[in-house]
């Protein structure tokens, strides 16, 4: 154990630290929840109640749906010097194919968390014991493994990816740096996070989890939907805020008349996100937008502020190298070069612009197109509230992969859409089956796996 320190961004250098760090790391605020603010000693004091219920050994599958309920699990699991496991769903099928491969598992979760598992360890009530306080913080092996996240199957089959502590403590701290370098706001200052994405994805791990552990941040406890859940949560916080989101759930927001207080900031990422919507965005909240780049593989790697640039700016520290078929991204924090399928173009700046994904290129009779321009063009049609173009698996006599399209556009026709299309497309690209649904089959963090895609056309074609 270790005295909390009083200092920034934990010392990466070190081979030991604390499990809280930042400014006034001693009694700054980690969250906020039911209305009042929880310092570090109460939160230390949760901890440590939820770590007194956990096997000596084993690996974590935090359920919790609360969001301060999941950061003091996580670090409950942590102080015990166990990983925490991040499955690419809260699905009872893809919990389970986690816990048929990973040996020690076990779950953890809170009152509102999925129901299914017999052997469920519940988190105790929390908040109960102020009077109780802790003042010393578990120490880390910045070696040690942190958790194990797994890719959101968009392009296939989740796969792992291992995160040390010091993965996390220098991805945190590059974070941490682009954020107050883009809305001027000093190192010392705390600032306040509401975030409407869930924690087990690695975009809110990083956003929503990590910087309150490591920097002077803090996080409200619940996970905002609607609009005006997010205007209620933002009103529960103090200046400065900042808001995490989708471009899905902004998308809601600028949907609904709802009024907001001050931000700081908007943060964005797991999906693209163009400048019009940027824009709009930032009039709406009178707050500039950062864009985030990153995946489960590397966590974030650049930013950008997309209603005023259309090139990413790189963490400092990262360095890519185009493939043919992806891009290897280098950083001493990575361990190793890392592959992803994204096509990167670097920019005499020393930052990128992205051309899509190896996987998302399509070549048919000659002529060359991209999944993701299609969408966006689909998506830029009159009535089209959401849309995706992707491919269907191939026909098993001919190999012949077909386009295919799923639409949320109430005010429209399959037929008029298809017409309509035709004139911004070559027709070769135009897909064929273009089925109208009520909501693309999105998970928590709005992305769209794969299996979902295919059993939605499916249904939609029955």
């Amino acid at each position: 154990m270790s005295a909390i320190l009083n200092s920034g961004m934990v010392d990466v250098g070190m081979r030991i630290w604390p499990l809280l760090s930042g400014p006034d790391a001693g009694d700054r605020i980690v969250s906020w929840r039911d209305g009042r603010a929880v310092c570090v000693p109460e939160f230390l004091a949760d901890v440590e109640r939820i770590a007194q219920r956990l096997p000596a050994h084993g690996r974590a599958i935090n359920l919790c749906e609360g969001r301060y309920a999941f950061l003091a699990g996580f670090c409950a699991a942590a102080s015990r010097g166990h990983c925490t496991l991040l499955p690419s769903a809260r699905t009872l099928q893809a919990i389970t194919d986690v816990r048929a491969n990973w040996s020690d598992t076990y779950l953890l979760g809170d009152d509102g968390c999925l129901a299914g598992f017999a052997d469920l360890i519940r988190i105790p009530p929390l908040g109960e014991h102020v009077d109780m306080p802790v003042s010393v913080v578990p120490e880390l092996d910045r070696d040690a493994i942190a958790a194990i996240g797994f890719t959101s199957g968009s392009t296939g089959q989740p796969k792992p990816n291992t995160k040390s502590w010091r993965n996390f403590a220098v991805g945190s701290a590059l974070n941490n740096t682009a954020i107050r370098a883009s809305i001027g706001v000093t190192e010392n200052s705390l600032l306040h996070i509401v975030a409407t994405v869930p924690s087990q994805h690695m975009y809110g791990m990083e956003m929503a989890v990590l910087l309150p552990l490591f920097g002077a941040y803090s996080v409200h406890s619940s996970r905002p939907f609607f609009a005006a859940d997010i205007a209620a949560a933002l009103a529960e916080v103090p200046e400065p805020r900042i808001l995490v989101s989708t471009p899905v759930h902004l998308r809601n927001l600028l949907a609904e008349p709802v009024s907001l207080p001050p931000l700081a900031a908007i943060i964005c990422a797991t999906a693209p996100l163009g400048a019009e919507l940027a824009t709009h965005i930032e009039a709406r909240c009178s707050a500039p937008l950062i864009e985030l780049f990153g995946s489960t593989e590397t966590c974030v790697i650049a930013h950008r502020r997309t209603a005023r640039e259309a090139d990413w700016r790189l963490h400092a520290g990262v360095c890519l190298q185009p493939q043919p078929d992806g891009t290897l991204v280098h950083a001493e924090h990575l361990g190793q070069a890392v592959v992803l399928q994204d096509l990167l173009e670097t920019t005499a700046q020393g930052g990128f612009r992205l051309c899509g994904r190896n996987t998302d290129l399509l070549e048919i009779a000659g002529k060359r197109a991209s999944l993701a321009d299609l969408t966006r063009r689909l998506q830029g049609l009159d009535g089209v509230l959401d849309a995706v173009v992707f491919q269907l698996d191939g026909c098993a006599t001919t190999d012949v992969k077909r386009i295919a399209a799923l639409v949320v556009a109430p005010a429209r026709t399959e037929r008029d859409l298809l017409a309509e299309l035709r004139q911004a497309v070559d027709p070769v690209f135009l897909p064929r089956p273009l089925r109208l649904v009520g909501a693309l089959p999105r998970n928590e963090a709005g992305k769209l796996p794969r299996e979902a895609l295919l059993a939605a056309i499916g249904k939609a074609n029955a």
